[in-house]
């Protein structure tokens, strides 16, 4: 299976990593990634410290584990390719509605675009369920 194929109607949770540049590591829930047309991946962050990390350091670990019995994911390990603040195209992909009167308040959003490196299930070093391209 690709991996556009992959997070579509896919419920569970996910957890990305960061370190920044003296590898203090950071771990923050995450919603499923948006899979692009070229297979990278993005997620939507506000300026805290997950953000903060991948200024200094590009790479990036987000864990995914599908609802469900058992244990079923998958792992992407990501390197930063570019990131974009409070662009139309973020305000496409977004899930969610927020009402207007506190978003200010809460920071800028970015879209930060990453390269899948690696894919990995969710235990073990076995066959990942998904292809990077």
């Amino acid at each position: 299976m690709k991996i556009s194929e992959y997070f579509v109607g896919k419920k569970g949770h996910g957890v990305m990593a960061t370190a920044d540049a003296a590898g203090k590591v950071d771990i923050a829930v995450y919603a499923t990634p948006h899979v692009m047309e070229d297979h990278t991946v993005a997620f939507i962050m506000r300026d805290r410290l997950t953000h903060h990390n991948l200024q200094s350091n590009p790479k990036a670990a987000y864990l995914f584990i599908e609802e469900g019995a058992g244990y079923k994911g998958v792992r992407l390990y990501l390197t930063k390719l570019r990131e974009e603040q409070d662009s139309e195209l973020l305000y496409t992909l977004r899930r969610k509605e927020y009402p207007a009167d506190g978003e200010a308040q809460r920071g800028p959003l970015f879209l930060v675009f990453f390269k899948v490196e690696e894919v990995l299930p969710l235990i073990g070093a076995g066959n990942p369920p998904v292809e990077i391209n």
